[in-house]
């Protein structure tokens, strides 16, 4: 980045033409709105506190126009607003949790003695409607592993300011002695800050980053899952899975691993999913479906987003969010008809 200014400052780093904006129609907010969202859920771990947080960056951007010098680096502007109003919402609050960072994985024996646990906070999928549509082969790359769930998941593991740090630096690939302008500290400290941020997140267990855009063969492999899903033929589902493959429920802090307890699961306690519709959508640059479960009246009601992930030939995880106001982040409907497709 050829620019850098700080709201409120007289000091314009690099080239940057100094403008103080008087209009705030001049400023153009809007276009950067999708990837500030994106960096928030990065940073906070949820669709709804993103969204909360990506407003609240737009409006302190806003009301500081007058003040904002530096019309070449509104992008680098809204980057520290959103930094500060994330490490502000971070301040006090439990992290995001995610079932494979609490425990082992369960037997089903024991996956059904435990209850929900609604009290903590679980990291939640993001729409990818909300993210811009990159052109750039290298950006998609990066997008597509620091958006998955593993990797935001293990985010939540840093302090707030580390988790800026790397972000800042490794998605949103800014240099060292701008992420120290933005968070006004030294360049020593940044680079303290994110090799510290990588060695706790070479320490998690982030799986299998496949960076792939689904192909003809990935795309079959959904679509005969969904088929089996959607008959319950549990004996076709299973032979679609990995040999360690895990499904998760949160807020069931439970996880399960392999398709034999996955099996045994869905013929068990799970089997009041029998008769589901799933509905397609895309969350964390990964397929995923909305699960609408029979509601005794010929309809079908949300129960679960569900996102998908593979890794070579066979589906890998299956993580079923029971949060049902996801629904209306990803802009499913709230009931189907018997008649739906």
């Amino acid at each position: 980045m050829a620019t850098t200014s700080v709201c409120g400052s007289n000091e314009i780093a690099g080239n940057a033409i100094a403008v103080d904006v008087t209009d705030r129609s001049a400023l153009e907010l809007e276009p950067h709105l999708g990837e500030i969202t994106a960096y928030c859920y990065r940073m906070l771990g949820s669709v709804f506190d993103a969204d909360d947080a990506a407003q609240e960056t737009m409006l302190r951007a806003w009301r500081a126009a007058p003040a904002f010098q530096g019309r070449s680096a509104t992008r680098w502007w809204l980057y520290k607003i959103a930094t500060n109003v994330c490490i502000d919402a971070l301040r006090g609050r439990t992290r995001r949790e995610w079932p494979m960072a609490l425990e082992p994985s369960s037997t089903v024996d024991e996956a059904m003695l435990r209850s929900p646990q609604t009290e903590r906070h679980w990291l939640l999928p993001f729409p990818d409607a909300r993210l811009d549509m990159l052109q750039d082969p290298e950006d998609v790359v990066v997008e597509r592993d620091t958006i998955r769930l593993a990797f935001v998941a293990a985010l939540q593991h840093l302090p707030a300011r580390q988790r800026a740090v790397l972000l800042l630096r490794d998605v949103v690939r800014l240099r060292a002695s701008e992420v120290a302008q933005m968070l006004e500290t030294s360049v020593a400290a940044v680079n303290s800050a994110h090799q510290r941020a990588r060695a706790t997140l070479a320490n998690c267990d982030l799986g299998e980053p496949d960076a792939r855009v689904l192909g003809a063969a990935e795309r079959r492999l959904l679509a005969e899952y969904v088929d089996a899903f959607e008959r319950y033929d549990l004996t076709a589902l299973v032979s679609l899975l990995h040999a360690d493959a895990v499904m998760s429920m949160p807020p069931y802090p439970m996880w399960l691993q392999g398709p034999r307890d996955v099996e045994r699961w869905m013929l068990g306690p799970g089997g009041d999913c029998r008769g589901s519709r799933l509905l397609p959508t895309e969350a964390n640059r990964r397929a995923a479906y909305g699960q609408y479960k029979p509601d005794g009246r010929g309809g079908f009601r949300p129960w679960a987003l569900l996102v998908v992930e593979i890794s070579g030939p066979a589906i890998s995880s299956m993580h079923f969010f029971l949060d049902t106001r996801v629904f209306e982040a990803f802009g499913l409907p709230d009931h189907l008809a018997s008649s739906a497709d």
